[in-house]
């Protein structure tokens, strides 16, 4: 448990084995934070939650058509499958007397439970196992091949999907500040915010699809929420939340790293647990809404009724 073997031997003695991990765990969690950010603010995490189960059957069942684990028949399946959760619990909820945290709890664990059966039933042919969906398989990209900066092309493929996912955020700020924000408003003036929550889910299903391999469906989760709350414990500007949570991807997917050294533990699940960490130490000392400053507030408000 030296301080050399943990944080200094990784990358001077095996950066060729450590890099990859590092830098897939923080492409994973930056992406997954941007997307989570309109999760948060639109007060929908539960949805994230529901597509990143219900991508499952979708990446499946495009392998079966295609008979390929290319990655177009995969993002496909994920975005039919993302888009047809959410018009399932849109019409769940709208139709019926079924409330919204209900209908998702239908709809993802239905959609899951069908994933579940044709990986059972396919798995040998997908390549893939419960484990992986579960949990992903974040600690197996170092011994692929690599192809560029001593990076597999997973890895790039989750860079270029990181990029791709800022760039449209970008270019398309002011149609999803607006729509989050105040959609009765956004629908005044020309922008409709029904269209640019389907896009928003279509975005959230590549990211999912993107980073299944690598930390499956459950953890997937805690990189779109954890990074988002942190910064907005932090800021209540937007374009500052974006960037907070990308410095909170970066520091836990580096501690991530290292508590796999000190435990030798999964990477994935490490980097959650340095996410949720960061996410206390926010939570407790944020100069705004932390509890350090909640409890002197009552405090010192307590002290000025006893003194009159």
């Amino acid at each position: 448990m030296s301080f050399y073997k943990i944080f200094i031997s990784p990358w001077e003695n095996h950066l060729s084995a450590y890099w990859p991990i590092f830098a897939m765990a923080f492409f994973v969690t930056a992406a997954c934070g941007l997307v989570g950010n309109y999760l948060v603010l639109r007060r929908i995490s539960l949805v994230g939650d529901a597509i990143s189960h219900s991508v499952l059957p979708g990446i499946v069942i495009a392998f079966i058509v295609a008979d390929s684990r290319s990655s177009l028949p995969m993002f496909i399946g994920a975005l039919v499958a993302g888009v047809l959760t959410t018009l399932l619990i849109e019409m769940i909820h709208s139709r019926s007397k079924i409330k919204q945290d209900a209908a998702i709890g239908i709809t993802f664990t239905t959609m899951f439970a069908i994933g579940v059966i044709l990986v059972s039933l396919y798995g040998a042919d997908t390549d893939l196992d419960l484990d992986c969906v579960l949990f992903g398989k974040l600690d197996f990209i170092a011994s692929k091949e690599k192809v560029f900066l001593g990076l597999p092309q997973i890895v790039i493929t989750m860079g270029s999907v990181l990029l791709i996912i800022a760039l449209l955020i970008v270019l398309f700020y002011k149609e999803l500040l607006v729509s989050s924000f105040d959609p009765n408003f956004a629908a005044t003036v020309g922008i409709k915010p029904r269209f640019v929550h389907y896009c928003l889910m279509c975005f959230l299903s590549i990211v999912v699809v993107s980073a299944f391999s690598a930390v499956g469906a459950i953890l997937v989760i805690a990189m779109l929420i954890l990074p988002a709350a942190t910064a907005y414990l932090l800021t209540d500007k937007l374009w500052l939340m974006m960037l907070l949570s990308i410095v909170h991807s970066l520091i836990s997917a580096f501690f991530g790293v290292h508590i796999t050294v000190a435990f030798q533990v999964s990477t994935a699940p490490a980097t959650v647990v340095a996410g949720m960490i960061l996410f206390l130490i926010a939570w407790i000392f944020s100069p705004n809404h932390g509890l350090l400053r909640y409890f002197t507030n009552s405090f010192d408000l307590s002290t000025f009724q006893k003194e009159n």
